[in-house]
């Protein structure tokens, strides 16, 4: 592949306003992430429904007496999915509305038919939350309610036979609950849905946030197969997301240039440059450096960045180069590897980089010149993920020696390491904001190895004030490996970027 081959992806919109707007009973209109529009049970007053593609979100309305007993009268946003996958979505009620039993969430059902075998997550007018299901056609619903009360975050899933229904009040880690054995059909719609609870009105919700994708199979080989990416943008105080990017291919940890405009990823060995305007992506010329893993770092200032690329040379094992950020000849820093990437100095002069030495990962620190490495951390585990702090005082990172992996925060020099979080959680790639306030990183769920950050897993994103504290959930993904590696804050701390995955149109 040259350097001047560019590579055009979906785009979504960013500068448009585009609202789209339809009616019920349309099938196979594409309407963001769905193809179906339907009132099942013939409600009284039709439904409606629309698409915000700068701001990605759906809103419906809709009447329908209720979901409940044999038979359904609602409004459906829905997709025809198989296999194994997810639904997310985060969900507000428009209004007081006329009924505490007004309800919304997602549901999986076998037809339009009113009567039709179904499942869903639902969130009732007065919070009261609950996986709802009908086995088989004509059946009553049956229910099992959840203690927690009006949850914003709604997540359905089929595993196999399991169907399992995840939800969460903004800020907090979901409650789950799961039904084996459960079978619907392989083939069905999935997708959102409103039900008035009184068919002389029309209630409304919005729904943000919403993801609709299939998930890796048990047979997956990881570093081998990859589902597809989706490079988003969040605002860390609402927590609201934007896809900017797709690609069937992996593409993996996001670094924002200083100017704002451009997010610096890596695909398939090689590094590109995604246009935030344009949503063009374009090869950025690393040379023979053809090999390179997700550890991408930009210099404070964004002149250079810093680069780990598999070198032939040595037994394919990952060194550290540096090199203008426009591109050019790659400049090798480090003797011997592996050694990975993590951060550099805010005045340029140190790189700091996880590696592997007589049999133990830690963190060293080396010269921009290269040269002598000093050795930082000192333990038996794994201590990865380095990062400065904006005003070079303390160097932040993860570390499994207290049993699973953990942020820590060290002096400079590598003096006084501090553990900063304590739960059952993996964290792992703490990133420091512009205004050096907070600290992002990903959180994999406990069932994860302490020591392995695999792709393809139910992630958070977590947000903790600078000192240590409270930990704030911002974002509930399909992700982990490559999806916040590299420092990804935008220049103005308000947004970061990161990847998605899951199978895609």
């Amino acid at each position: 592949m040259n350097t001047g081959m560019k590579l055009v992806f979906k785009l979504i919109a960013i500068t448009a306003i585009t609202l789209l707007n339809i009616n019920a009973q349309i099938i196979g209109t594409k309407m963001g992430a769905f193809e179906n529009f339907n009132d099942v049970g013939a409600p009284s007053i039709p439904g409606k429904a629309s698409y915000n593609e700068p701001d990605q979100t759906y809103h419906l309305s809709g009447s329908g007496a209720n979901i409940w007993f044999g038979k359904d009268s609602f409004t459906f946003l829905s997709k025809k999915m198989n296999g194994d996958f997810i639904v997310q979505s985060q969900v507000q009620f428009v209004g007081e509305g006329h009924e505490l039993h007004r309800k919304t969430g997602i549901m999986f059902r076998s037809s339009m038919d009113s009567s039709s075998a179904m499942i869903s997550c639902t969130v009732h007018g007065d919070g009261l939350t609950a996986l709802q299901f009908r086995r088989n056609y004509g059946e009553d619903i049956e229910e099992i309610k959840f203690e927690l009360n009006g949850p914003d975050v709604l997540q359905l899933e089929r595993k196999g036979s399991s169907i399992i229904m995840s939800v969460a009040q903004f800020g907090n880690e979901y409650v789950t609950e799961k039904i084996e054995n459960f079978d619907i059909g392989e083939e069905l719609y999935a997708g959102l849905f409103i039900c008035s609870h009184n068919d002389n009105f029309s209630e409304e919700v919005v729904f943000s946030n919403t993801r609709i994708f299939n998930i890796a199979p048990e047979t997956l080989v990881q570093y081998q197969e990859y589902l597809g990416s989706n490079l988003e943008v969040m605002e860390v105080e609402s927590g609201h997301r934007r896809i900017v990017g797709s690609s069937t291919g992996s593409w993996q940890a996001p670094n924002w240039t200083p100017d704002g405009r451009t997010l610096i990823y890596n695909h398939d060995g090689l590094l590109y440059n995604f246009d935030l305007e344009t949503g063009v992506s374009s090869v950025l010329n690393t040379d023979f450096a053809d090999r390179n893993n997700n550890d991408h770092v930009l210099t404070f200032d964004g002149k250079q960045i810093a680069i780990s690329h598999h070198s032939a040379d040595d037994d394919g094992k990952s060194i550290i180069y540096t090199l203008p950020v426009e591109g050019g000849v790659p400049k090798r820093i480090t003797d011997f590897g592996p050694s990975y990437l993590h951060g550099w100095s805010p005045d340029n002069k140190f790189l700091i980089y996880t590696a592997e030495r007589d049999g133990a990962y830690n963190i060293f620190r080396i010269s921009v010149d290269g040269g002598e490495e000093e050795q930082l951390t000192d333990t038996k585990g794994l201590d990865d993920g380095s990062e400065y702090s904006p005003d070079g005082k303390y160097i932040y990172f993860n570390s499994t020696r207290t049993g699973t992996m953990q942020v820590w925060r060290m002096d400079a020099d590598g003096g006084n390491q501090t553990q900063l979080t304590f739960d059952e959680l993996n964290d792992w790639f703490p990133h420091v904001s512009p205004d050096n306030k907070w600290l992002v990183f990903v959180s994999f769920p406990k069932e994860v190895p302490a020591d392995s950050h695999p792709f393809y897993e139910r992630v958070y994103i977590r947000l903790m004030p600078i000192e240590g504290g409270e930990v704030k959930v911002i974002g509930y993904l399909y992700g982990g490996q490559g999806t916040i590696n590299v420092p990804s804050w935008s220049p103005d701390g308000k947004k970061i970027a990161f990847v998605s995955n899951g199978y895609f149109e």
